[in-house]
């Protein structure tokens, strides 16, 4: 049998390199990505999660149904208090946490109210189904008067000036940061990463947006769920 001239032998071990380390990666995939949990959307390709397509509603979609369910928007705070039962106050409970708003105020219409803490409750329903350990979603904007518009557009020149945030039926919830809820007891809990509870929360808004509760947009740079009630 002929020996290989070492050029070829060579360029052997290097194709024979290449083809291990291909089969490495087919059968042990890296773990960085946790996939375990996949929405149930068509769009999505290979069950591979693409939340840009999977909550696509844009401003005239949600301002449409803001518009529709909403108040009429308000040009400061002042007016909030002759609103009465029309708005409900948000605080900080069981099912979700409320951010230090700084450019919004606490209260949404019923019909959004009950929105919001369904999806709390979902949610932290879900992680109890899951196994992991309860966390609660953070609200980081709510209801905007004028005022508060033209304050953030000063800050934020990508603000739309013509917000669902105006009519008490939108709000944003975080996929960045949850709220940790730690055991009575002392014990400690193991931390749930970010990713996943993204996911879970992903699950619970691809189920209420598809039973036409909501209309949801996937914010990049805001780091946040945008949801209108419908």
């Amino acid at each position: 049998m002929r020996k290989l001239k070492p050029r070829y032998r060579n360029l052997a071990y290097l194709l024979f390199f290449v083809l291990f380390v291909g089969v490495i990666v087919v059968v042990f995939p890296s773990g960085k990505k946790d996939m375990s949990l996949r929405l149930n959307n068509p769009r999505n390709i290979r069950g591979v999660i693409s939340y840009k397509r999977s909550f696509g509603d844009l401003n005239d979609v949600q301002l449409a149904a803001a518009r529709t369910n909403g108040i009429v928007p308000l040009d400061d705070r002042d007016a909030v208090g002759a609103l009465g039962d029309k708005l409900v106050h948000l605080s900080n409970n069981d099912f979700y946490s409320i951010d230090s708003l700084t450019h919004s105020m606490p209260y949404l219409v019923p019909r959004a109210s009950e929105l919001l803490s369904t999806i709390g409750s979902n949610f932290l329903d879900s992680l109890d189904s899951k196994g992991l350990n309860p966390n609660r979603i953070v609200v980081t904007s709510i209801l905007r008067t004028r005022h508060d518009v033209n304050r953030l557009r000063r800050r934020n020149g990508n603000a739309s000036e013509n917000s669902a945030h105006f009519y008490g039926t939108t709000f944003d919830i975080s996929w960045k940061r949850f709220n940790k809820i730690e055991d009575e007891t002392g014990r400690p809990f193991q931390d749930v990463s970010s990713d996943t509870l993204k996911l879970v929360l992903s699950e619970v808004l691809n189920d209420m947006r598809l039973a036409e509760k909501c209309y949801v947009k996937y914010e990049l740079k805001q780091g946040c769920f945008h949801i209108t009630a419908r």
